[in-house]
């Protein structure tokens, strides 16, 4: 089984609804997101999928919220955008997207960091879909 992770990060602000504290009110992160894909075929240049692609593929969804407030984002009107709930959003994202374009692989893992000494990973236990 091979395994490519990426790296990137966005800008953006949210607030958890119903929350007992501070994060109550509007406060933003730079949020790192790291993304595992894992298959077990390599293509006939010797790779998984090229990093390039992965690549755009997370600048994309990235886009959807960066430098926005999050919680205003059709995914997050109703679901309380903690980064529990964005590392799913991620997965769901890369695997419609994986689905499409390489459906030989699959998400292994979104890690969301909101500082860089707190992260959330998710792991599905299945295929994460959209």
């Amino acid at each position: 089984m091979y395994e490519l992770i990426v790296q990137t990060h966005f800008d953006a602000a949210h607030f958890l609804k119903e929350y007992p504290g501070k994060c109550a009110q509007v406060h933003g992160h730079t949020w790192q997101v790291e993304v595992t894909i894992v298959g077990r075929e390599l293509d006939k240049l010797g790779m998984l999928i090229d990093f390039v692609d992965v690549k755009r593929a997370l600048t994309a969804i990235c886009e959807q919220l960066d430098h926005r407030m999050i919680n205003e984002h059709p995914c997050f009107q109703q679901t309380n955008p903690t980064a529990e709930n964005l590392s799913r959003f991620f997965c769901e994202e890369l695997a419609s997207w994986l689905q499409g374009n390489h459906s030989h692989l699959r998400v292994g893992a979104v890690r969301i960091w909101e500082s860089p000494r707190a992260s959330v990973r998710y792991i599905p236990e299945e295929e994460c879909t959209a």
